[in-house]
This record gives C-alpha cells, sequence and structure tokens, in this order.
C-alpha cells in the first residue's frame, strides 16, 4: 500500500553532489518526484574546488560552488524536494524503505539512490587545510587540477599507485614533481613504480614526512622532515597533492549494502543495482577509479534510469 505524505517519494536520493543532482534531475523529469536529502557536505567535494575547468558545458570555467548551486536549481526546477538533513540510520530491506534523519524526521522510499560520495584524506596539518580551504594550491586531484601548474614545480604525497599516477600525470604537465614516501619502498605495483622512476623530472623522496606547507595565500613550498635523521629541509614548489587515498561516505550502510574492503558500494555488471532490489548507488560512493564531476554526474543519470525500470518492473509506477 502506497504511503501518502511529504516525506514519502517515489525515489529518495541521499547526497547531493553531481550524481545526486543528476539523479534528482532525471527522476523528477521523470515524474517519481523525488526527495533528496543533502547530507552534511551540501554539494560535495566540489562545494571546496575553487576553478572547475574540465566540465563540459562551461567553456570559460566555474567555481565549484557556482557549479553545485546550478545544479541544484536545475533539480529543483522540476521539483525536486530538497532537504538539508543528514541521514543517521536507514532500513533498507523493509517495503517502502525507511530513512531517518539528525532532525528526527523518517522518510519512506520507494526506491532509494545512494550518492554519498567520498571524502579525500588530509594529513590535517594547519597549514594544508588553511590554503585547501582559501584555494591556494592545495588538491586531492592532481586530474583536475594539474592544469593550473603547468611548467611549475609541484609536490605529490603518497606511496601507493594513485600517488605513483597522480604523479605520473603531473610530470607530463609540470617542470619538477616531487614524490613524498614516508617509507624506504613504495607499495604501488611494480609497473607503476617503474614508471615513476622512469620519469626523468619526478624526484622521490624517501622516509619523508610533511611538517608543512608553506605559503601565506598560495603554496610557495614544503617542509619535509627526514623520518631516519630527522633533519628538516624546503622544497620550493606551488602545488601540493594529496594521494594519500580517498574514504567512501558509507558508514551509515554497513551491515545493509554489500561493500568492498575499503568500504565503496559495489554495484552489479554496468548497472548501479545494489545487493538491496529498489537501492542503486552512484557517483564516487562507488567509484574508486575516475573520480570525477562528469562521471559521477553520467552514474547519476544512470542511476535514476535503473530506479525508474525497477519501479516499473515491481508495479509501483
Amino acid at each position: 500500500m502506497e504511503t501518502q505524505n511529504e516525506y514519502h517519494s517515489k525515489c529518495v536520493i541521499i547526497g547531493s553532489g553531481p550524481a545526486g543532482y543528476t539523479a534528482a534531475i532525471y527522476a523528477a523529469r521523470a515524474a517519481l518526484q523525488p526527495i533528496m536529502i543533502t547530507g552534511m557536505e551540501q554539494g560535495g567535494q566540489l562545494m571546496t574546488t575553487t576553478d572547475v575547468e574540465n566540465y563540459p558545458g562551461y567553456p570559460d570555467g566555474r567555481t565549484g560552488p557556482e557549479m553545485m548551486d546550478d545544479f541544484r536549481k536545475q533539480a529543483e526546477r522540476f521539483g525536486t524536494k530538497i532537504y538539508f538533513q543528514h541521514v543517521d540510520r536507514v532500513e533498507l530491506q523493509s517495503n517502502p524503505k525507511r530513512i531517518f534523519t539528525d532532525a528526527g524526521q523518517e522518510f519512506t522510499a520507494d526506491s532509494v539512490i545512494v550518492a554519498t560520495g567520498a571524502t579525500a584524506k588530509w594529513l590535517n596539518l594547519e597549514s594544508e587545510q588553511r590554503l585547501r580551504l582559501q584555494g591556494g594550491g592545495v588538491s586531492a586531484c592532481a586530474v583536475c587540477d594539474g592544469f593550473f601548474y603547468k611548467g611549475l614545480d609541484v609536490a605529490v604525497v603518497g606511496a601507493g599507485d594513485s600517488a605513483a599516477e597522480e604523479a605520473t600525470y603531473l610530470s607530463n604537465l609540470c617542470k619538477n614533481v616531487h614524490l613524498l614516501v614516508r617509507k624506504e619502498e613504495m607499495r604501488a605495483s611494480k609497473i607503476m613504480q617503474q614508471r615513476v622512476f622512469n620519469s626523468k623530472n619526478i624526484h622521490v623522496h624517501w622516509n619523508s614526512v610533511t611538517k608543512e606547507v608553506v605559503g601565506k595565500d598560495q603554496v610557495t613550498g614544503v617542509k619535509i622532515e627526514n623520518v631516519q635523521n630527522s633533519e628538516v629541509t624546503e622544497i620550493p614548489v606551488q602545488g601540493f597533492f594529496l594521494a594519500i587515498g580517498h574514504k567512501p561516505n558509507t558508514d551509515v550502510f554497513k551491515g545493509h549494502l554489500e561493500m568492498d574492503e575499503i568500504g565503496y558500494l559495489v554495484t552489479k555488471g554496468k548497472s548501479t543495482r545494489t545487493n538491496i532490489p529498489g537501492v542503486f548507488a552512484s557517483g564516487d560512493v562507488q567509484d574508486s577509479v575516475y573520480r570525477q564531476a562528469v562521471t559521477a554526474a553520467g552514474t547519476g543519470c544512470m542511476a535514476a534510469l535503473d530506479a525508474e525500470r525497477w519501479l516499473k518492473e515491481e508495479g509501483l509506477i
């Protein structure tokens, strides 16, 4: 029996980044009257991104917050109801599915799209966070921001495949790339390490930890400490990239949705379907590979289409 109240929807979307908003646009145009619950980070990672120049349709670029505001307006234009709350409990096996928020509100849904994204891991240094938040040259995405450092010197922190990939990517754009590795060896696969060692402008600093990102308004250098002899040196750089991993925002779904060993939601084949019928996952919460706004938006579209088809299959629309 269909629940009829303002807190029930054919489709509830949890999360408000490019994936969530795109899912909302498609779901609304399919007359599913979607409800979006934004979460604590409204707009996702793009809310702390200054310039976005690689998203199609914005030839002059756009700031992350401006782009997310555009997405929000478009979703609302087609009738999406947006609630600025945070989900702290779910019951996804029930029919309808039940979603509880920190505001004490219960939402019910015939289908759910999870688009809660992933959060980059930071060193949590004061200087790092200050420069990151003011757009001063600290980033966790070389593909997103590497272009701004063409011909300049940058530093990359990390030792895994992601760090090796980011450093190699930046080496094609930047004059010098300083790869800061905490131990005396890398965790990256052999082939990725070889690419690093074969790049003449990548300089690996072994046994090195970051003490401070130098710069008042813009990164001018990085202070590193050798963990073996405690020697502190400063390297002049104009960009500082973190590549120490991401944490998918999936804690609330543990015990409900299938995840990999890191916590990313597992989807079936080329679809956005999860292990629970009627629950779909899109964006960075299920993508540990690409992590781009445009790919997140693409899977948001897929999730809305998958949800609409599932609702038709179940006779719910």
